[in-house]
């Protein structure tokens, strides 16, 4: 095992210590593999100055790399006292040695390094550095462990690094390769390589297009219009050409150098790193993925899922079909006992003397000691003290035949010992369970569902074990999760009663009766009770005796627990029954000291160990303090977990140690066993130099498929497995298929191994279903016919009988996770990445592998604990290259990698992984990773086929009869008539505005038009009619004065919400002059809103700005200039103190076409447009509105919504005037400081009707949904409210708007009152819930449907169903047709289209948004390909349908309902179907508790998701998988970029809208600060 060239036994005595010290280091992780080369290449150097210093490949048979074992020729060196004091107080091994295998190791490595010649660089996630405490940001490459002797070079190396770190942290560049540098303008001082390698390696040149496209990231403007879509492989570059930046690293400044921008053509700075990271995401997509999709699929199929067709080259089994193997008999003995409790009755009275179990104290010396005639009578007092101790006489608390539970720790197993026999001779059934740590404990509720179907109500305990219970304040035990209400019995001796003369236990024959019950946990994570009847337990112990052929008066060492399996058949039951003295080991010595199981092996000479593979690990590890250690009195290692087929090589690694110490190969004896059938098969101990049996060495692919193949072509993805043994004594065995009928498996198939024996479990107790379909199986053969009369078991083990009738297994069926139709153990995937050097990343070896299931099929999930030294850097490389190895090895790709805290994983009562609580923390986002790496992208490969456009199926081909189109009604609706206005002194009063203001200020002007209310609900300012005519003239008189205006200039309105800015609009209408309503900056926001107001007046030309002298002093401000030129705004005029002066006359517009005012608004996609609304336009809106509600002079209505443009302007400014009803106005922004100010209004006032906005009633919904009580003490109530209308632009928020109703309902609000408007750019109000007409209805339509861009009515509660409600009655004089966008002919009923209008009040044209004004004239007039070409139409951008419903409108008719589903222009066309933003962000929030939140949008194909994170920043990286599990599930789209934000980054307009854009533009410059962006596979 020496070194090359170098013969470890030659270099003296310390160099040897220090040499096995530091191999110690490496393996449990507390030094680099980097650091150890050097440190042992300094060791070797001072003493061999010719030595060879390159590291060995240290090809050893058994222990691990990198970990030099002894050969037997030189017994390893002992180490000094420190460094045992060292590892005693390090908790036992360091890693779970379970999986450790070195020719996996040398697979692993071979498979990465082919990947590396193909290399892919992943962009690394971006993390805020504030963010995760637990890895220091500034370990990137964390510093040698060399604490001594360093030389002054590796000094002067640390400086030079942390001065490059240091510049790297504040230039982003730092991070990028050099493989950019050549065209960037990179100051980087050294590059991070994308796979770790030595930085001396040469870099593969770089290929011309990667070079075009570095160029590009670097530099270039994209000449083309749309962001450049790098997902299809663009002309200039080869197939084969991979582009390789790597991981940028978190942790910047925000203001970094703009030095490497790229401007895209919608004219967004995008910060290099962001856009970096995206164009390696792309690359990375460019992966072909593994089962190549076939073409596209027809619109109109239903299914979903892509299912990919099987491989013609999947190998299928050959073999012919199994016989049932048998096990030799089981012979009878003379002298066996009828029952083991007579077993025991016999030693305790005639071997009393006889040790039967000695326990281990903390240091792994004995504690104490139970002979046989204690054992007995112990048992004996509490077999008596239970029957007749407990309750009464007349009403004992125990009957025979009932459950109790054992609650002892496993560091006392004599209590367990005595309570076991206790109950078996009392005949109550024992139940041993874990001792529950805490009322949280991982499991303790599944614990609890056993004990419940197992209908235990009394637990045995000891004294000290209930003292550490957790308690309730006074002093009882707490009640725990899940558990039915318990009684506490303790056992300890001195609480036992002495049986009276007359007693004798009742000790009947074995019979079918349950002796005791075994707890099993299955894959979900339920806990289930096996029953083993006395007779089994019997048989069982027999058929053990004989396999292993005990003899009276042995010793056995046993470190597994007494409660179950292994360590309660062999070391409680089969030893009772042979006089054994077992010694027995607890989990709490082995982790203190790993030597100890081997140490008692050799004081008592113990003929039998039970141990696992993990303790063989640990004391090979260990070993090396033991010098005179002698194993040869063993006849047998039973290794309980020899199943494993990770085992091997443990075993071997053993052997190989200590077969020098007298150990003889041929004692280990792997076994298999299952809860239900208990013992499968054992390996008899070999006659002293017989050939050991041989291994099979088999293909993983081959595995995956269920076959057994000799794996011969590729040797990296091999596993070698060893043979159990035989099958027990007196058993069948068949392989069968593990789903479906239990058909017996061909001979080259793996199946379920099923087992026909007296000595198995015989039910789960209390579940009757279940137990049917394990116990009580009848194989079938292929015609389907059953195999015989007798049941079967099912074992819940995977093998096949080998030569021999050799039994091997190669997993377990809960720990094989079905992947597209492929079985993957997750054992195998564990060793896998164990086998990735994960020394550096992973704590102590602790990796878990689970499914999950997302959409239809099984999702591999990787879940580990982070050393917490790790660097970001290391854990990222580490999780990148695991990915590729089991990529390579198993085929099969990942969907989740997270890393997490060291020991925040939940634990099992031995200290492994509690794998169920682990995945239910994963789904219900409670996992909290420090580290996550998603790629739904490479193992997601069921995904429906993109869309190609189908033909339109109504065109202008179709028949057109009458209103039917392609035999359908044509989707169109009309309001009701506006009616004829009889009275031309109506039309002259109301043909203008500006006319009637005038004739109200003299007809009634003492009128109040308008009440503005301040916070605390007082009003603060009135408007009578004749006060704002008065109030209008003055700013009339100074616009003319002072403005120097020319009739028909636009002027902007800068005003606070409030009464000042209606007079200003009428004193414009007054002056002639068109008015341009704008909302001010927000002062403590210059920087954010001032930009907009200098675009609305840049855009509108505006002349001059009325505004008020605050706002006046801002906009001349020095904060105004630090982002906008304020010298050059228009003239402004403060209207605050006027001069009292007429003007010499008020303009009248000479004809109604003229503009009455223009209409500014930011859409959600971003885009400034301004529309132009004439005098005839604005008086049809007004008096279509006061139809439509019923306004009227004597009305009152309270308006809470922002008055800058839209519905919301005509409202708070037009309306009263027009109609002479009095407005309450509420500024929105003093709900902020007081939130019942709306709702406290609608009551005092007693309103009937009330307009809002959406940010309105959310603000209400979340701010006062829990103070109803409090209103109603108020006296707040809303029985008077007859409609309170929604006003915005959208879908309505159905889910808002009934919460609303439901919330308020205690305080009087009607069901019925809440109903939606909607209005567009070109047509600001199309649809009210008025007086008159039907309730609004709700449909539910199936999203898939919609997708398709059709509609399809489904029942509520249909999967995949989307609820749409009615946006309210069409106003009068407006008509509605549905019209398909591309070929613009009409669609039938229920068909998706856009919605165009015709209506006197369409607005008359954009304000020109540059050269564009062809653009306009398509909006605005616009005709229909066929049907009725001469109206003409205004398109108003949004996808809906109308849907003639069974209510009557006013006139008698049948109602056409109108649904908006969204707008046009925000759509995601995505895979060729089209998304709507919202229905993938109400996905979205209901992921997880802690997402405030979320908006999407999409960078060149790549969907986007940006979350508020309102919780704790530690559950930012929760949201990942969440997020991209619900996104697949719902929408059946992978999500590109997981952005995690607070709470109130994603910008939203006052009409409560998202700005996706604008948020799309700050992600993608680089302005968000998030706290973690992910970049998904």
């Amino acid at each position: 095992m020496a070194d090359r060239g170098v013969d470890l036994s030659a270099l003296p005595k310390e160099v040897r210590e220090q040499l096995a010290e530091l191999d110690l280091e490496l393996s449990e992780g507390d030094i680099t593999q980097k650091g150890f080369e050097k440190k042992r290449a300094k060791l070797l150097a001072s003493c061999l100055p010719n030595a060879d210093m390159t590291l060995p490949d240290m090809q050893l048979s058994g222990g691990h790399s990198g970990e030099p074992t002894p050969s037997p020729e030189a017994p390893g060196p002992s180490t000094s006292s420190a460094s045992r004091h060292h590892r005693a107080h390090r908790s036992g091994g360091a890693r779970d040695e379970r999986y450790r295998s070195d020719i996996h190791t040398e697979a692993v490595q071979a498979a990465l390094a082919k990947h590396r010649e193909e290399k892919m660089a992943l962009p690394m996630p971006t993390k805020r550095r504030s963010a995760f405490v637990q890895s220091p940001s500034d370990a990137c490459t964390p510093p040698d462990t060399s604490s001594a002797s360093e030389d002054e070079g590796s000094l002067r190396r640390k400086a030079a690094l942390s001065a490059a770190l240091a510049q790297g942290l504040q230039s982003p560049d730092y991070w990028i390769n050099r493989s950019v540098q050549s065209s960037s303008t990179s100051s980087s001082a050294s590059s991070t390589l994308s796979h770790g390698e030595p930085k001396s390696q040469p870099q593969p040149p770089l290929q011309p297009a990667a070079s075009v496209l570095a160029d590009v990231l670097a530099h270039t403007r994209i000449e083309n219009s749309v962001p450049p879509d790098v997902t299809s492989t663009s002309t200039t570059q080869d197939r084969g050409s991979r582009m390789d930046l790597p991981p940028a690293v978190r942790g910047m400044s925000r203001g970094q150098s703009r030095s490497s921008m790229l401007d895209t053509a919608d004219g967004v700075p995008v910060n290099s790193r962001v856009s970096t990271k995206i164009q390696q995401l792309l690359n990375t997509l460019k992966r072909p993925k593994r089962p190549p999709l076939s073409e596209f699929f027809l619109d109109d199929s239903e299914e979903i899922v892509e299912v990919p067709q099987p491989d013609p080259n999947t190998p299928k089994p050959e073999g012919r079909q199994i016989i049932p193997v048998k096990g030799e008999p089981l012979g009878v003995v003379s002298n066996w006992p009828p029952a083991l409790q007579a077993a025991l009755a016999r030693w305790g009275a005639t071997q009393a003397k006889s040790p039967a179990l000695t326990a281990l104290d903390i240091t792994g010396k004995p504690l104490y000691m139970l002979t046989y005639g204690k054992l007995w009578s112990r048992s004996l007092k509490l077999a008596y003290t239970l029957l007749n101790k407990l309750g009464t006489k007349t009403e004992p608390v125990l009957q025979p035949g009932d459950r109790v539970a054992l609650v002892y720790p496993n560091s006392d197993p004599g209590m367990l010992w005595v309570a076991f026999y206790g109950c078996l001779l009392a005949e109550v059934i024992p139940v041993p369970i874990e001792v529950p740590l805490s009322k949280q404990d991982a499991g303790s509720q599944q614990i609890g569902f056993l004990l419940g179907s197992c209908g235990v109500s009394l637990a045995l305990t000891s004294e000290v074990c209930l003292k550490g219970l957790p308690k309730t304040p006074n002093g009882e035990i707490i009640q725990f999760k899940g558990w039915p209400r318990m009684k506490w019995v303790v056992t300890d001796t001195k609480y036992l009663t002495k049986p009276s003369k007359d007693w004798q236990p009742h000790i009947p024959t074995a019979n079918t009766d349950t002796a005791y019950i075994e707890y099993k946990a299955s894959k979900e994570g339920t806990v289930m009770g096996v029953a083993v009847s006395k007779l089994s337990m019997l048989t069982h112990c027999q058929a053990l005796t004989q396999a292993c052929n005990y003899c009276e008066g042995e010793t056995l060492v046993n470190v597994l627990d007494c409660k179950k399996d292994m360590g309660l058949w062999h070391g409680v039951l089969t030893s009772v029954m042979n006089r054994i003295h077992t010694i027995t080991v607890p989990y709490s010595v082995m982790k203190a000291c790993p030597m100890s199981w081997v140490q008692r092996v050799h004081i008592h000479k113990a003929r039998v160990a039970l141990v696992k593979c993990r303790d063989i690990h640990w004391a090979m590890m260990a070993h090396k303090e033991q010098r005179d250690t002698n194993l040869s009195s063993i006849r047998m290692l039973i290794v309980a977990d020899g199943a494993n087929p990770w085992s091997v090589s443990s075993c071997d690694a053993f052997l190989n140690v200590f077969q020098s110490h007298g150990l003889k190969p041929e004692v280990i004896c792997p076994c298999a066993t299952s809860p239900e059938a208990l013992t499968v098969a054992i390996r008899r101990p070999g006659a002293r130099g017989a050939p050991l049996p041989a291994r099979a060495i088999l293909s993983m692919g081959g595995l995956s498929h269920g076959v057994i193949r000799v794996n011969t072509e590729d040797k990296n993805s091999a596993l070698t497995v060893q043979d159990v043994g035989h099958i027990m004594p007196g058993a069948l065995m068949c392989i069968v298929k593990p789903d479906g009928s239990p058909q017996l498996c061909k001979t080259d198939e793996i199946g379920e191994i099923v087992i026909s024996s007296r000595a198995g479990g015989t039910m789960y107790y209390g579940l009757p279903g279940v137990t049917k379909n394990t116990f009580e199986v009848i194989p079938v053969n292929q015609s389907g016919a059953p195999l015989g009369e007798v049941p079967f078991t099912r074992t819940g083990l995977l093998g096949f009988v080998g030569p021999g009738s050799l039994v091997f297994v190669v997993g377990k069926i809960e720990g094989m996770l079905m992947v597209s139709r492929r079985r993957h153990s997750a054992d195998d995937l564990v060793a896998t990445a164990l086998a990735v050097e994960p020394v550096k990343t992973v704590y102590r070896g602790r990796i878990t592998v689970f499914s999950v299931t997302v959409f239809y099929d099984e999702r591999i999930v990787i879940v580990a604990e982070q050393r917490p030294d790790a660097s970001e850097e290391d854990s990222f490389q580490w999780m990148s290259r695991v990915l590729q190895a089991i990529d390579s090895i198993h085929q099969v790709g990942l969907y989740c990698l997270a890393l997490v805290p060291a020991n925040t994983l939940p634990k099992t009562p031995l200290g492994g992984i509690h794998i169920c609580e682990t995945k239910q923390n994963f789904l219900e986002g409670n996992l909290h990773p420090c580290n996550i790496l998603m790629c739904p992208h490479t193992c997601v490969t069921n995904m429906p086929k993109p869309r190609q456009k189908q033909p339109v199926d109504v065109g202008p081909a179709s028949m057109l009869v009458g209103n039917l189109v392609a035999g359908k009604r044509i989707a169109q609706a009309t309001g009701r008539e506006l009616g004829v206005v009889e009275d031309q002194d109506l039309i002259r009063k109301h043909q203008f505005l500006s006319d009637a203001l005038q004739s109200r200020a003299q007809t009634d002007p003492e009128h109040i038009l308008y009440v503005l209310l301040n916070a605390k609900g007082v009003a603060v300012c009135t408007a009578t009619c004749a006060q704002l005519h008065k109030r209008a003239e003055k700013i009339t008189a100074t616009l003319i004065e002072r403005g120097g205006l020319n009739t028909g200039d636009n002027v902007v309105l800068l005003y606070p919400p409030g009464i000042d800015l209606i007079a200003a609009f009428y004193g414009c209408l007054y002056a002639g002059v068109i008015p341009v309503t704008v909302r001010p900056p927000h002062p403590q926001n210059l920087a954010a809103t001032l930009p907009t107001v200098r675009m609305i007046i840049d855009v509108s030309k505006a002349a001059c700005i009325l505004t008020t002298q605050p706002l006046m002093r801002i906009l001349r401000s020095r904060e105004a200039a630090a982002s906008i030129n304020v010298k050059t705004w228009p003239t402004i005029i403060d209207t605050d103190d006027l001069p009292r002066k007429r003007p010499p006359h008020i303009y009248k517009p000479p004809t109604a076409e003229m503009l009455a005012y223009l209409d500014f608004s930011v859409s959600t996609t971003g885009m400034l447009t301004g529309v132009k609304m004439s005098h005839a336009a604005v008086s049809t809106l007004c008096r279509s509105i006061k139809l439509q509600c019923e306004l009227y002079s004597s009305r009152q209505i309270a308006i809470c919504l922002d008055p800058y443009c839209g519905l919301g302007f005509v409202l708070w400014c037009l309306s009263s005037v027009y109609s002479g009803h009095q407005s309450i106005l509420i500024p929105p922004l003093e709900l902020e400081s007081s939130l019942p100010l709306w709702l406290s209004t609608l009551s005092q006032y007693k309103i009937r009707d009330t307009f809002c906005s959406y940010s309105v009633m959310e603000l209400c919904t979340k701010g006062l949904g829990t103070q109803t009580e409090m209103l109603k003490a108020r006296g707040v109530n809303l029985s008077c409210v007859r409609s309170c209308v929604v006003i915005a632009e959208e879908r309505p928020r159905l889910a808002l708007t009934q919460s609303f109703s439901k919330l308020f309902k205690d305080i009087g609000l009607s069901s019925r009152a809440v109903s939606t408007a909607f209005g567009s750019r070109v047509n600001l109000a199309i649809c009210m819930q008025g007086t008159a007409g039907p309730d609004p209805s709700t449909v539910y339509v199936d999203m898939k449907s919609l997708r398709h861009d059709r509609v399809r009515l489904v029942e509520r509660g249909a999967p995949q169903s989307l609820p749409l409600m009615e946006s309210g009655t069409i106003l009068p004089g407006l008509r509605v047709i549905i019209v398909n966008p591309e070929t613009r002919g009409p669609l039938g009923d229920s068909h998706l289209g856009e919605i165009w209008v015709n209506s006197p009040h369409s607005a008359s044209g954009y304000y020109t948004i540059y050269g564009e004004e062809s653009l306009q004239a398509d909006h605005f007039n616009t005709r229909l390909s066929f049907g009725d070409p001469n109206t003409l139409w205004a398109r108003t951008g949004y996808l809906g349908f109308i849907k003639r419903t069974e209510l009557l409108d006013a006139s008698g008719d049948r109602h056409d309902a109108l649904f908006v589903v969204g707008s046009l222009d925000e759509t995601l066309e995505l895979r060729g179907l089209r998304y709507h933003p919202i229905d993938i962000e109400t996905s979205v929030s209901r992921a997880h508790r802690s997402i405030a939140e979320s908006a999407v949008f999409t960078w060149t194909n790549l969907l986007v998701v940006v979350a508020e994170l309102s919780g704790s920043e530690q559950e930012a990286l929760d949201l990942v998988p969440l997020i991209t599990n619900v996104v697949l599930e719902e929408h059946h789209l992978i999500v590109g970029v997981v952005v995690i934000v607070d709470p109130g980054v994603i910008p939203i307009n006052s009409r409560g809208e998202k700005q996706r854009m604008h948020l799309r533009d700050s992600f993608l410059a680089d302005q968000l600060d998030p706290i973690y962006v992910a970049y998904n596979m």
